[in-house]
């Protein structure tokens, strides 16, 4: 019977856990026109925000050479982004990046 209160209590605190922050940095095609890029970036804005997280900056770096093509792209739209979300949602988000086509590529850092 120990061991059922200890899994309510670790039930319990999963849901109270706090917001913690992150940063992201994210690659647009560059095939993505100006409209499309502002849709993007806000596809993943609403994400974090429907999930109960906040953000406190998107900063667009503009377009820039990459190091190494990415899906044949010698070039592509810099976004970075900084946030707080609850940590057992960033599977899902690096999920839903991964399966936009508009994004290139992604990188997620807890700070």
């Amino acid at each position: 019977m120990v061991t059922k209160g200890k899994s309510k209590l670790a039930a319990k605190t999963k849901k109270d856990e706090p917001l913690s922050d992150y940063e992201l940095i994210f690659i647009i095609s560059p095939e993505v026109e100006e409209d499309g890029m502002g849709a993007a970036i806000d596809h993943v804005t609403q994400f974090i925000t429907s999930k109960g997280g906040t953000i406190s900056e998107v900063e667009p770096w503009g377009k820039r050479k990459l190091a190494f093509s990415i899906k044949r792209f010698m070039e592509g739209n810099y976004v970075l982004a900084r946030f707080k979300m609850k940590p057992e949602l960033t599977k899902e988000l690096e999920a839903n990046l991964q399966i936009s086509e508009e994004v290139l590529r992604h990188l997620l850092v807890k700070l």
